[in-house]
């Protein structure tokens, strides 16, 4: 496994398989290098957790340990965490088969990316919880829709509210214009397309919100197995615990 591979998103969907070189590319700083004629919108700092989302409510798969660097363009979300090491829930099988124990040690350096193809949605919730600096807590959930399955694969980023609340208007504007602009890469019908000019140009977000993002194209498992594989229980796993 490379350093500057994610060992999954949430394991082990085809975007984000080892195998798979789509992976961000990172320079000697640990940074994204843009593709040609990308461009960087912003960097945050939040905390970062791979989740999976179905009607009985939501789980952590994975958690990286310290803040990770969020950098946003015009065409996807990057995250690098350079802080210890992943911590995997319990009984989780990665992209390998291999099933780890609890606070296994992978690769101190883990990055990953969510292309503006893939979320479905946006959650942006209080956690409840104080920053380290005291301050209010929120999280915004990046969800994506599967194939074939009716669990949703979902990238957990958390901070201080101001923060937060800002990326999550990025991200919804971002990813509404990325959409209208690319017709070769998502398909809209008419009504799809007038909500997404909505969204590039709604307001702020303002406490809980949960915000549509329609022409999103869903996600795969790698493994039949994964779509009846039921999680084992671990304490504090689901998303704001």
């Amino acid at each position: 496994m490379r350093e500057n591979m994610s060992p999954f998103f949430i394991a082990p969907h085809r975007f984000d398989a080892p195998e798979n070189d789509s992976a961000p590319v990172l320079d000697r700083r640990y940074e994204l290098v843009p593709e040609p004629g990308e461009r960087v919108l912003g960097r945050y700092p939040t905390s970062v957790a791979g989740c999976l989302i179905s009607p009985t409510g939501a789980r952590r798969h994975w958690v990286l340990p310290g803040p990770a660097s969020i950098t946003v363009t015009d065409r996807r979300l990057a995250y690098v965490c350079l802080a210890g090491d992943l911590a995997l829930v319990a009984g989780k099988i990665d992209a390998t088969g291999v099933r780890h124990r609890r606070n296994v040690r992978l690769p101190r350096l883990v990055s990953g990316q969510v292309r503006w193809q893939w979320p479905s949605r946006l959650e942006l919730r209080a956690t409840g919880r104080p920053t380290a600096q005291g301050t209010a807590e929120a999280e915004l959930l990046v969800v994506c829709d599967a194939l074939r399955t009716i669990q949703q694969p979902a990238l957990a980023l958390g901070g201080a509210v101001g923060p937060v609340t800002e990326l999550a208007r990025l991200i919804r504007r971002t990813v509404a214009c990325f959409r209208v602009t690319r017709p070769e890469l998502v398909e809209l019908a008419p009504p799809e397309r007038d909500v997404l000019i909505r969204r590039a140009t709604a307001p702020p977000l303002t406490g809980e919100a949960r915000v549509t993002l329609p022409g999103s194209l869903p996600v795969e498992f790698l493994s039949r197995d994964d779509y009846y594989r039921v999680p084992q229980p671990a304490g504090q796993d689901a998303v704001g615990s």
